[in-house]
């Protein structure tokens, strides 16, 4: 048995039964990383003695025979922008290498309640800015399925971390794409909750208004799982919402009962051709089993990127305005004294030396985006887009249940293949960004793959139907197993 390659549902059977212990869970994974990571650059930091520790109270408690959570001892890694109080958190940027967080993340807390084991914290694009984890300040992640291809981002340590058998499951963040796109990249399943699904306190701000938390997973089965235990309310984060959510494991969906919407301007010019072919197999097969299938058009999703890169990098700029090198994080008066005669100049030198180049290139266009003159002209006329493109799925989600697109346009991609022209990078995002701008939930699910490299399937569906979507996603995962 190799304990790497255990789901959460299989290692928690295991478990349970005391057929394996949370001890030589966690420490097969730590012996994986040892071995394999130097290659893959997965994880920033590890935490191998406390979880341990955690580990060895979790089996304390089955040796009494007592009840264990589903993901009581099972190795979690954490994408580096999520708060654990008493560890380092950097969000891959210089600007905050020595940072220790004061206080856990809601989602870290839901998971320590639970018993989950942080094994440590993954690499990531800088402040979560970029599609191929090319942006770390730490260096890049690769992808475990080919060295020499980027495994996508911006959580790409998270989905290279499940995907390599570091860990069982990640938790990533996913502002236009972050979590699916890189769990489309890597062959593993990454699900964006709905927009205030799931808590963000605890959660570095990129862009306050389309972040969000999610799994990543080896299985529609587990990425279940792990939302049923971080969703919900919570009194800090007001945009947070509280629901009765319905149950995933106690209501099956009969699959004539699922209407399917495929949008015509998915499925264009620039889509690789055997990514569109492996689509289309599956929604195929998915009308031959009894599904509804039909096109629908999601005019303004044309917009979508431009929409995207207007309001995301203004976001951002206000948002990083707080890392000026006076309370937290890195400061030219501690390292360049020399050179401070003015408050200016602590402000500039230290953002200019914290900051990458993707996150300058951000924080100027935001700024430029949010100026006087500008304002009115670029970012309130990309807020009107934004509203039509939610009425864009308001209107076909009464007509459909689910939408299908593919995650990404491309295969991963050989690194430095597009970090020399930004907009060729940005293109990466082009099947989920509409996601983000309209708040709804979207789930990536392994199909066929293209000469020997994983594709995803994006799987769209409504505001708060989440575990609609993820019963349709295994039904997805289930033809795709029959199909390959």
């Amino acid at each position: 048995m190799n304990l790497n390659e255990l789901t959460i549902k299989e290692a928690h059977n295991l478990l349970e039964k005391k057929e394996i212990t949370s001890v030589e869970l966690v420490k097969a994974h730590f012996n994986e990383i040892k071995k394999r990571d130097k290659d893959i650059h997965a994880f920033l930091s590890l935490n191998e003695e406390e979880a341990l520790e955690a580990a060895k109270k979790v089996d304390e408690r089955i040796s009494r025979g007592e009840p264990i959570e589903i993901l009581a001892g099972i190795p979690a890694a954490i994408k580096d922008i999520i708060l654990i109080r008493g560890t380092k958190v950097t969000a891959a940027s210089k600007i905050l290498e020595n940072y220790i967080a004061p206080y856990d993340a809601t989602v870290i807390k839901k998971l320590k309640e639970e018993e989950a084991i942080f094994i440590g914290k993954t690499n990531m694009d800088e402040f979560a800015m970029g599609s191929s984890t090319e942006n770390s300040a730490f260096g890049p992640t690769k992808n475990p399925v080919d060295l020499e291809r980027v495994p996508g981002g911006s959580s790409g340590g998270s989905a290279a971390a499940v995907k390599a058998g570091f860990s069982v499951y990640a938790l990533g963040s996913d502002t236009g794409g972050s979590i699916r796109q890189p769990a489309g990249f890597c062959g593993v399943v990454g699900f964006k909750p709905t927009y205030g699904a799931v808590s963000r306190h605890g959660l570095i701000a990129m862009a306050s208004s389309l972040d969000q938390i999610g799994p990543i997973t080896k299985n529609v089965d587990d990425a279940a799982a792990v939302f049923e235990i971080i969703r919900g309310v919570d009194e800090l984060d007001s945009t947070s919402v509280d629901l009765d959510w319905q149950d995933y494991w106690n209501s099956p969906l009969d699959i004539e009962e699922i209407k399917i919407g495929i949008p015509r301007e998915y499925f264009i010019h620039g889509l690789n051709p055997e990514i569109e072919k492996n689509i289309k197999s599956i929604i195929s097969k998915l009308e031959k089993e009894g599904a509804k299938i039909e096109e629908i058009s999601l005019p303004y999703s044309e917009w979508a990127l431009a929409t995207y890169y207007i309001i995301m990098p203004a976001e951002v700029s206000a948002n990083l305005a707080r890392f000026d090198g006076i309370k937290y994080g890195y400061s030219a008066i501690s390292h360049q004294p020399s050179a401070i005669s003015r408050l200016m100049d602590v402000y500039l030198k230290s953002r200019g030396k914290g900051f990458g180049a993707e996150a300058r290139r951000r924080i100027m266009l935001g700024t430029y985006i949010l100026s006087a003159g500008y304002y009115d002209a670029y970012y309130i006329r990309a807020q009107k887009v934004r509203r039509l493109i939610k009425q864009d799925f308001d209107r076909v989600f009464k007509e459909v249940d689910v939408i299908i697109t593919p995650t990404s346009p491309t295969t991963a991609f050989k690194f430095g293949e597009k970090t020399q022209d930004p907009l060729s990078m940005y293109l990466a995002d082009i099947y989920t960004v509409s996601v983000n701008l309209a708040g709804v939930p979207g789930i990536s699910v392994p199909v066929k793959e293209v000469a020997g490299l994983p594709v995803g399937l994006q799987l769209i569906g409504k505001n708060f139907d989440d575990v609609k979507l993820l019963k349709i996603a295994k039904i997805v995962e289930q033809l795709t197993k029959e199909i390959t």
